[in-house]
């Protein structure tokens, strides 16, 4: 399996800020397996970049959103190949109690906001509501659940054979929680993240800037490893910076981080990084 990161943080940073190794791109990540299943996790502005990446011939794309919030579909809309008539698009997206995943989503592609309705694109496009359990897009299996953020969010385990990945890039995995870590059965997320061999996980905030943003649906990145530690992951991927987050800042608090002896293997995200797990 084969991970790609095209977009790494919370929100778009100033312009002219430090984020040239890290990346300045909203949240997106492709993933390739050995049978040519391309899933893409997240729609953030980093899809673009991949768009016009993707191989001509390639025959279907599976997109599977965690939730609708702007900086995690704000580049769905550029993204290329939803413009080729031939091609079979598939985008996976929360449920909801209200409407329907199209309804949610043909908000934000319809004017004012975007010159193209949803209804026009040319692609053979199916729209699903993710599924609270199991279901298979090509050879992967794919694992949502609900996880505590605010709206509709869900993560998502996905695995090939033996290997899997978690993707949590919103979560708070701490909120309510008197201490935490807590027990496993009440921990959000745990199952999703419970021994995989790669977890991408939000880091968006210091232990600082957390205790004025409780409630907000990020962690910090101590809550953050603390987490990774329960589910006993064997390497863990920092993710969502936070759009203040210059290169030395994420820098510094990943040598932080490094000094408290992990049980698994760091790695900071950064856009453009590819790991072959």
């Amino acid at each position: 399996m084969k991970i790609t990161l095209w977009g790494t943080r919370g929100s778009l940073p100033s312009a002219g800020s430090d984020t040239v190794r890290y990346g300045g791109n909203t949240s997106c990540v492709e993933v390739r397996c050995q049978s040519d299943t391309c899933l893409i996790l997240d729609a953030g502005t980093g899809i673009r970049r991949l768009g016009a990446a993707i191989e001509p011939d390639l025959a279907r794309v599976d997109i599977l959103l965690t939730h609708l919030h702007m900086d995690h579909i704000q580049g769905l809309g550029f993204f290329d190949p939803l413009y080729r008539p031939n091609l079979e698009v598939h985008v996976w997206g929360p449920p909801s109690t209200t409407l329907h995943l199209r309804a949610r989503l043909a908000r934000y592609l319809s004017p004012p906001l975007f010159p193209v309705n949803l209804r026009e694109l040319p692609c053979n496009l199916t729209l699903h509501d993710v599924p609270l359990g199991r279901f298979h897009i090509g050879r992967l299996t794919v694992t949502a659940a609900l996880v505590c953020h605010p709206g509709p969010t869900v993560g998502y385990r996905i695995t090939e054979g033996a290997t899997s990945v978690a993707f949590m890039p919103d979560h708070e995995p701490a909120l309510g929680a008197k201490a935490f870590p807590c027990e496993p059965d009440w921990t959000s997320g745990f199952d999703l993240a419970k021994d995989v061999d790669l977890l991408i996980h939000d880091t968006q905030y210091t232990s600082t800037e957390y205790a004025g943003r409780v409630g907000w649906g990020h962690s910090s990145v101590p809550q953050a490893m603390a987490f990774a530690t329960l589910a006993g992951v064997k390497r863990f991927m920092t993710f969502h910076h936070d759009p203040s987050h210059v290169d030395a800042v994420l820098d510094r608090l990943h040598d932080e981080a490094r000094r408290a002896r992990l049980p698994f293997e760091l790695l900071p995200g950064k856009e453009g990084m590819d790991l072959q797990i």
